[in-house]
């Protein structure tokens, strides 16, 4: 299975995330800031990462333009319910950044690892 990098904010989000991930067999590490994402990915060796759009410190979409210049490639997986803007708004900026997929809040850990499970098979 794949090593995951879950980014969020929200305590209760990266628990019920990262419960169905390791549901389904993968490793998973979970990140409170971006920073601490960046540093993770960067000495991790990651297949994916699941991160949340609108946090405070360094929002997701910084953290997505970060790595975009990061070598090897990771995947993306983008999720948000919005906040000034309409979650949809912040998926679709993250989409034109390349992401591999995309989560409205609230989604269940079936839509979760469905997302997963496509972006893993699409190329980093």
């Amino acid at each position: 299975m794949a090593k995951i990098l879950i980014l969020d904010d929200n305590l209760d989000m990266l628990e019920m995330q990262a419960e169905h991930l390791r549901g389904e067999g993968h490793d998973v590490t979970l990140a409170t800031t971006g920073t601490a994402a960046l540093a993770g990915i960067k000495s991790g060796g990651f297949d994916l990462l699941v991160t949340d759009i609108i946090m405070p410190e360094m929002d997701g979409i910084e953290v997505i333009m970060s790595l975009r210049k990061h070598e090897p490639p990771i995947r993306i997986i983008a999720i948000s319910g919005g906040g000034r803007i309409n979650a949809r708004d912040y998926l679709e900026l993250a989409s034109k950044l390349g992401v591999h997929g995309t989560l409205q809040k609230p989604f269940s850990g079936l839509e979760l690892c469905l997302a997963v499970d496509r972006a893993l098979q699409r190329p980093a």
